[in-house]
This record gives C-alpha cells, sequence and structure tokens, in this order.
C-alpha cells in the first residue's frame, strides 16, 4: 500500500459513484470501498426500514464495532506480550545475579 501524489479515484458504493482524492493505492481505495459497500449492503438485508441513511448508520456503527474490537484484542495481546517480556526480564537479572 505505498503512499503516491494525491489523485482522484471514483468508487461505486451501493450503485453511487464517489471521487475519493487520496494519496492512497488504488487497489487498496477499491478494497475500502467494496468492503463499505458489502457492509452497507448487509444492513440493508437485515433492516426493516428501507432508509438510506438509516441502513448507513447501521453499517457505520457494524464497521466502528469492528475496529473496536480489534484495537481492544491489540491492545489485550501487546499488554500480555509486555507482562511476558517483564517475567523474562526478571528471569535473566536473577540469573546475573545468582551466574554473574
Amino acid at each position: 500500500m505505498a503512499d503516491e501524489a494525491p489523485r482522484v479515484v471514483t468508487v461505486e458504493i451501493m450503485g453511487q459513484r464517489y471521487p475519493i482524492k487520496s494519496a492512497l493505492d488504488l487497489e487498496y481505495i477499491t478494497h475500502l470501498a467494496e468492503y463499505v459497500d458489502e457492509k452497507i449492503q448487509s444492513a440493508a438485508d437485515h433492516s426493516t426500514g428501507g432508509d438510506a441513511i438509516r441502513v448507513t448508520v447501521l453499517a457505520a456503527l457494524n464497521i466502528a464495532d469492528e475496529y473496536f474490537r480489534a484495537r481492544d484484542t491489540d491492545t489485550s495481546q501487546d499488554t500480555e506480550l509486555r507482562r511476558r517480556a517483564g517475567a523474562l526480564e526478571q528471569i535473566v537479572d536473577r540469573a546475573i545475579e545468582r551466574f554473574g
């Protein structure tokens, strides 16, 4: 995903075309648009109302939920790695004191 000079890329979401000005890779922008389109379509499939704004807000909430869960998972994994690294550091320190 190499950054390049900003340019306009047109993507399609729910049948609407949107010009996106970005320096991101074309394939990455297209992938993001496809993901958003899938999320909106999924929200539409599970929604009882056909209001486009309501469906889009539901899709945005689903994406935000995925983001926060992934972020929290990464944070807890990072905390566990730090805890383990600290424990290993203590073991090494004790070994150095004992045999050093």
